[in-house]
């Protein structure tokens, strides 16, 4: 396997605390003592049950080591920061999932979630890239500069991407398309690794090397 560093991006969490922790720790006894990057791909918060205890695991990572954490936004945290600003904006927040978060707080909407917690997902990316990969949380559009400027592609798009094989010129890992299958989709220019963990499908880490290229392993937990 590879010999240099490893960078382990994790798939739409949703919620689900307790498999995010599962996962964490089984990231860390594959990684041993190889220096590694944490990638999380967004999509923390909405229909799970613990979109509360997802955040203050992933935002506590991010604090204490900023240099190898990296978090970034999906299309869920964007509709919280939607939600804020008018009431069709919340109402739809509502519909995909956003009352489980306010439960997990117990609040009563968006404007009550504390405001570190607003902040911190405010000032998130929406890409990051290495030499050999793209980590977005939706995709790019096939024929846009590289990598696509446009943040609502990079939180929403699902085709034109991925219908095809499209070059971005690296590897682009992505979550934000369910597969129902509980496997991520591997493909020649693109890796999925959204594999459903709120349905009751598998949370998933890739661990990706500094080659351009799919992942070299793939790390699973489930719902017990």
């Amino acid at each position: 396997m590879d010999s240099g560093p490893f960078t382990y991006a994790i798939g739409d969490v949703h919620g689900c605390a307790a498999l995010l922790d599962a996962l964490l720790e089984r990231i860390a006894d594959h990684a041993g003592d190889r220096a590694h990057r944490l990638v999380f791909l967004g999509d923390y918060i909405d229909r799970g049950p613990d979109s509360a205890g997802v955040l203050h695991t992933i935002s506590r990572l991010a604090w204490a080591e900023p240099d190898r954490v990296t978090c970034l936004m999906g299309n869920h945290e964007r509709m919280l920061l939607d939600a804020l600003h008018t009431p069709q904006a919340a109402e739809r927040w509502l519909y995909n999932g956003g009352d489980a978060t306010l439960a997990s707080f117990g609040a009563h909407e968006a404007a009550d979630l504390p405001r570190d917690t607003l902040d911190w997902i405010e000032a998130l990316p929406t890409l990051h890239g290495d030499a050999a990969h793209w980590y977005v949380h939706a995709g790019f559009r096939p024929g846009a500069d590289i990598p696509d400027p446009d943040d609502h592609n990079r939180l929403w798009i699902r085709e034109p991407f991925l219908e095809g094989d499209h070059d971005f010129g690296r590897h682009v890992v992505h979550g934000h398309t369910p597969q129902r299958n509980g496997r991520p989709e591997q493909r020649r220019f693109r890796t999925n690794l959204d594999t459903g963990a709120v349905y009751g499908g598998m949370l998933t880490a890739g661990v990706f090397s500094e080659m351009r290229g799919p992942a070299l392993a793939l790390l699973q937990v489930r719902a017990r």
